[in-house]
């Protein structure tokens, strides 16, 4: 399937030119001499050779979230199983952001970071229950929470444009604020939903609105273990020799990741871990394969030369990597590498960018490329930075900011350095990894102790980011507790 092209902008070069930055020499073992390199907040770029800046006023917006799709099962990102073919081609005509990273590595707060442009701490959405006791149980909920934070369809919104949300419910359910700034706001209640349940009145709603100005935000639960095929799975992928131990259901999903919890760790066998991620791959390829239909019905309408699409998902999801499945509890990268493509008018070949770049960077990028006019209060909100320049070729280097509260079992914190160091803090017991992904991507060996010194410099600018923001990671108790997520099936800890 092609996607049209005006004739602008030029194909733009990939050059790279490094802007200043903060080195910090840290002392290394054995003779080694890396050093990391810790990038200020707000770095200093470098001059580039001068382009024209790319702005798309008075286009449209489409934006995409494929529902906990880790980045390493999507075929442009080198995945070798073709299960993403229409995100790829999507891909191959646009900008693909190779090293994306979420804030946070499940839906409730990862989500509201892209309408807010703010972090989990900040807009306080980090959980599902903001107060949860014997004697009261209250919903979180944007406007009680941060009630001054501006959403990006507010901004669009004020700014001519006409705004749909169709979703599959759950962590992005208009109860809790995520219908702010939007005209309508499509949820199912008590749902997991998929594409089947938010792309038909999507496209209605195109239909009726493609003579204006619009912002649609389509999300499905598609990919997610909460979400399994109307009709069932067909085990496409699964080896036909495997001994149907497990089925693939929720349930079960379900129940290995409270297992996981408890435990700390599964015992499945490895016919287990491949048959859980065929199962994923035939839930990510249903849902590629919705979104193609989707794709097709868009361009029918004659409505590619002006639209941006900004395509990507909150969080991945662990299938034993390391130990446990499902996501929230972690910030390995199985859980917070996202896939990112933007894709413009007139864009024709792809770029990839490899720097890294965090989801708080996309609500600025998409301000940027739409070049509206942003309220100077939504200006001094936004933590990130537009990517606009990197899609012109200016190099990213800023550190990457991760956190997560989930339902309360654990309280972690952390940092990843344009060169690859991170940083895994556990506020709770003030335990620490720390990993070098450039060499041990799949984050097997801890070097916190080896590189102690190396460990203490990026813990005290991950401190030192946070309480920068106005949260003092050091002011208060960190006491693990409970707040359920999918109704009242989750375990009370022991």
């Amino acid at each position: 399937m092609p996607f049209p092209a005006s004739q602008i902008p030029r194909t733009l070069s990939h050059a790279r030119l490094a802007p200043f930055a903060l080195v910090v020499c840290l002392a290394a073992i054995g003779g080694c001499s890396r050093k990391a390199e810790v990038a200020t907040p707000s770095p200093v770029r470098s001059p580039v050779e001068s382009k024209p800046p790319l702005k798309f006023r008075d286009h449209n917006l489409v934006f995409v979230s494929f529902d906990a799709l880790q980045a390493a099962h999507v075929g442009s990102l080198g995945y070798p199983r073709n299960v993403t073919p229409t995100i790829d081609r999507l891909a191959a005509q646009g900008y693909s952001f190779t090293n994306a990273y979420s804030v946070a590595s499940w839906t409730v707060p990862a989500s509201m970071t892209w309408f807010t442009g703010v972090y989990p701490s900040e807009h306080r959405m980090t959980n599902k229950f903001a107060v949860y006791s014997p004697s009261e149980q209250k919903f979180a909920n944007l406007k009680d929470l941060a009630p001054n934070l501006v959403t990006l369809a507010d901004i669009l919104k004020r700014n001519g444009y006409v705004t749909g949300g169709f979703t599959g419910n759950a962590g992005v359910s208009g109860g809790f604020g995520y219908d702010q700034g939007f005209d309508t706001y499509f949820f199912e209640p008590q749902r997991f939903g998929g594409f089947d349940e938010s792309i038909p009145p999507a496209v209605k709603w195109l239909r009726q609105n493609k003579d204006r100005k619009f912002f649609l935000f389509l999300h499905g639960y598609d990919c997610h273990g909460q979400n399994a095929p109307r009709t069932g799975f067909d085990y496409r992928f699964v080896d036909p020799k495997y001994d149907k131990r497990y089925s693939g259901s929720e349930v079960e999903q379900e129940t290995l990741r409270e297992e996981g919890l408890e435990k700390g760790r599964l015992k499945l066998r490895d016919a287990d871990i491949r048959f859980w991620n065929a199962i994923y791959d035939e839930k990510i390829q249903r849902a590629d394969a919705k979104f193609d239909q989707f794709m097709a019905e868009f361009q029918a309408l004659g409505l590619m030369e002006k639209t941006i699409f900004v395509v990507t998902s909150d969080h991945g999801t662990e299938f034993g990597e390391h130990g446990r499945f499902d996501h929230g509890f972690t910030l390995y990268d199985e859980q917070i590498h996202v896939p990112l493509v933007i894709h413009v008018p007139g864009k024709t070949q792809s770029s990839r960018i490899t720097d890294r770049v965090s989801s708080i960077d996309v609500m600025p990028t998409i301000l940027d490329l739409l070049d509206v006019k942003t309220p100077a209060d939504a200006k001094r909100q936004l933590r990130g930075a537009s990517l606009a320049p990197a899609l012109n070729g200016e190099a990213v280097r800023r550190n990457v900011f991760l956190e997560t509260d989930y339902r309360l079992f654990t309280f972690k914190r952390s940092i990843i350095t344009p060169d690859g160091w991170k940083l895994i803090y556990t506020l709770e017991n003030k335990s620490r990894e720390l990993y070098h992904l450039n060499d041990d991507p799949h984050e097997q060996k801890n070097l916190a102790d080896i590189e102690s010194r190396r460990a203490d410099e990026l813990q005290a600018a991950l401190f030192d980011y946070f309480k920068s923001i106005g949260h003092n990671l050091e002011s208060r108790k960190w006491e693990v507790g409970y707040n359920p997520v999918y109704d009242f099936r989750t375990k009370k800890p022991q």
